[in-house]
């Protein structure tokens, strides 16, 4: 029975750490080539709910950006209107509408540095949420910084740091220690891109890294492979970075490909 009461308060606690991420691609372009990133951060905060990214498809900037975000399972979604606070408004209202039918979400991770945001904010603070935002450098507003506080405003090219640090502080699993050495997670990346493959799948790390995790209970993501020297991966692109290196793979972009072929 007690053995039960844990596994039960161990469940309620994971539930209870839910994160949406609500994005505005216009007022954060400069994430570009982070999305990756991102959802590695959003991860040391807790489960992934809700991935949204609003963009305008009258701008082929932001549909780029777009597609990008989108193979690496982002919920995309197109405001094409021509006012320039329509992303703002539809943005706000999602996340409303998440944080009031969704009471498990506890962190919010809001990409923009638009003062229009305030009133949200201070209504997801009121509501007891951790309110966490990420601005373009230039056009970050003071009066946001102030509402979130230092600690929980950031740039966005400060992503890749921000998740190899999490990496390092992150505090050892004392329930379960999952580790996988250096070649087998070699293997298992060789498989997933097999597998991404055979279904006919773009190779995107994001996927990868999925499969990955699928097929292998001991790979947590990149921190969970073991060197061999005492150190870790501070990002998943890191290990792939490793593995091109030796040979095993190859990396065009964001998509990975084997080397035979």
């Amino acid at each position: 029975m007690a053995h039960a009461n844990q596994s039960s308060k161990k469940q309620t606690s994971q539930q209870k750490n839910s994160v949406g991420i609500f994005a505005d691609i216009q007022n954060v372009s400069s994430i570009k080539g982070k999305g990756h990133f991102l959802l590695e951060f959003a991860q040391s905060n807790g489960r992934i709910d809700f991935k949204n990214v609003y963009y305008n498809s009258h701008y082929l900037n932001q549909v780029c950006t777009k597609n990008e975000l989108e193979l690496l399972g982002m919920k995309c979604v197109d405001v094409p209107e021509h006012s320039n606070n329509s992303a703002d408004y539809r943005l706000i209202a999602d996340c409303v509408k998440a944080v009031a039918f969704n009471p498990s979400l506890k962190t919010i991770i809001l990409f923009s540095g638009d003062c229009d945001y305030a009133g949200l904010i201070c209504i997801l603070k009121s509501l007891g949420k951790k309110v966490i935002i990420f601005a373009q450098r230039g056009s970050a507003s003071q009066n946001l910084i102030k509402l979130v506080g230092n600690d929980n405003f950031h740039f966005v090219d400060e992503l890749p740091q921000l998740v190899g640090n999490s990496n390092k502080t992150q505090p050892p699993n004392t329930d379960l220690v999952s580790q996988i050495n250096y070649n087998e997670a070699i293997e298992y990346l060789t498989e997933a891109i097999k597998t991404a493959l055979r279904q006919g799948k773009l190779t995107v790390f994001g996927r990868i890294d999925r499969l990955m995790r699928q097929r292998c209970a001991n790979y947590k993501g990149c921190s969970s492979i073991s060197t061999g020297d005492c150190k870790k991966f501070k990002s998943f692109s890191q290990f792939i970075d490793a593995a091109v290196n030796d040979g095993k793979v190859r990396k065009q972009g964001q998509e990975l490909f084997l080397v035979e072929l």
